[in-house]
């Protein structure tokens, strides 16, 4: 038998309401569904296109001993981009690598776009190889900048410098530049203070290297020595003292650029070893082991060896009779022989105690004929002075230095030093 409900009138719009209800509900979990599908599947298309896309670059640096034909090889360089390459380096300049060279390959994907060959700051090689081989040499040229330093002296003015943030190279041109004047070691005094403009080299904003001196003042007790660039005669540039003279002389003041006097030319010194009165025919500087020595002046290799209680000696021969004797060494400069020519300012050789010494210093002396005269106050010829027809011109340079010179040490803080 059948049984026939019948429908409640009164709860049919409930009922209704209920049923649309569901069906919104279950309509609007279907739209999120497939609109969280619909994103899966377009994000994962994005990463799949911009992977194809990624650049990555792998970075050589050539060790010694190391080949070129190699090296691309090890960096997936097709055989024949290889070939080409290097029928198109003609001069040889990319395949003659030195060791520091750095090289650069660069991908998309797995597939090789270019090589960068980095001989040095100043040079680049940019060979691309796809769609086919092109080398384009880059030669980069430098900014020079105008940087300008003072300081004030209280033990050294190595230590001045470097408090001032100079940098170091500066620093020994500055003494190179008077040490035809000025004894480094000796010479300086608590309080002498200096000023100088040099340039700076950049290259794309970065800096490369330190340039030259362009203008240097320095007070040394109650003297003040001055240095211009100025073009020279048979270099690029010399240095000259605000008259127009040359600060170079035939001799250095001193063969080492930072040490300091042990013991000075006397000829009734008492030996320190022996202990007995015996000439003292030279001046001895205290330096660390291993100190390089220069030549104060051009000359010849005379003797170079053993001799007696001056250890490993060497000897220079110079114009004028004059020679300049090395003692204590604790070894030859590799390149120096006897008859070897030798430039002013060149290493010859390096600090010891060798012979008859109690501690690591350079015996010096500086002889004119058979008379050995006291390093420390022989007079020392200079070069030529300027033509007067480029006094007017030097001049001019000089007061634009000054210039620049005193505005700038208005913002610097050692200006109360120079009032």
């Amino acid at each position: 038998m059948a049984i026939i409900v019948k429908p409640n009138t009164k709860m049919l719009p409930y009922g209704a309401f209920a049923s649309i209800l569901a069906l919104m509900i279950y309509g609007s979990a279907l739209e999120s569904t497939e609109a969280e599908q619909e994103i899966v599947t377009e994000s994962s298309e994005v990463l799949v296109i911009k992977a194809e896309k990624i650049e990555t670059r792998e970075i050589h640096v050539v060790q010694e001993g190391e080949n070129l034909s190699v090296i691309f090889e090890q960096y997936r360089v097709p055989l024949n981009s290889t070939y080409k390459i290097f029928r198109k380096d003609k001069s040889g300049e990319i395949k003659n690598i030195m060791p520091g060279d750095r090289l650069e390959f660069i991908f998309y994907g797995e597939l090789l776009q270019e090589i960068r060959i980095i001989k040095s700051t100043f040079l680049v090689f940019e060979i691309s190889i796809s769609p086919d081989i092109l080398i384009k040499k880059i030669k980069k040229t430098s900014d020079q900048i105008t940087s300008f330093k003072s300081g004030i002296i209280q033990s050294s003015f190595y230590l001045a410098g470097l408090k001032e943030d100079i940098p170091e190279s500066v620093i020994m041109d500055v003494a190179y530049i008077f040490g035809w004047d000025i004894d480094f070691i000796f010479d300086i005094r608590n309080g002498d203070k200096f000023r100088l403009l040099y340039e700076t080299s950049f290259i794309d904003g970065v800096k490369v290297k330190n340039g030259s001196i362009l203008f240097a003042e320095f007070f040394n007790g109650e003297e003040k020595y001055t240095a211009v660039r100025f073009k020279g005669k048979n270099k690029p540039w010399d240095y000259f003292n605000k008259d127009g003279g040359s600060l170079e002389k035939a001799f250095l003041r001193a063969p080492l650029d930072f040490a300091y006097v042990s013991s000075h030319f006397n000829p009734n010194r008492r030996h320190p070893i022996l202990n007995k009165i015996r000439a003292h025919n030279g001046v001895d500087y205290a330096a660390k082991r291993g100190t390089p020595i220069r030549a104060t002046g051009e000359g010849v290799i005379e003797s170079i060896g053993w001799k007696g209680g001056y250890g490993r000696t060497i000897v220079i021969k110079h114009g004028g009779e004059i020679t300049t004797l090395y003692a204590h060494m604790e070894k030859y400069h590799s390149l120096i022989t006897k008859g070897s020519k030798v430039q002013q300012g060149q290493t010859i050789g390096y600090v010891g105690d060798s012979g008859l010494a109690t501690a690591p210093h350079l015996h010096y002396e500086f002889r004119i004929g058979n008379k050995r005269t006291d390093p420390l106050k022989v007079p020392l010829p200079s070069a030529s002075p300027l033509k007067k027809s480029l006094l007017v011109d030097f001049q001019a340079l000089q007061a634009d230095y000054v210039q620049l010179s005193n505005h700038l040490l208005l913002r610097d803080p050692n200006e109360a030093f120079f009032k």
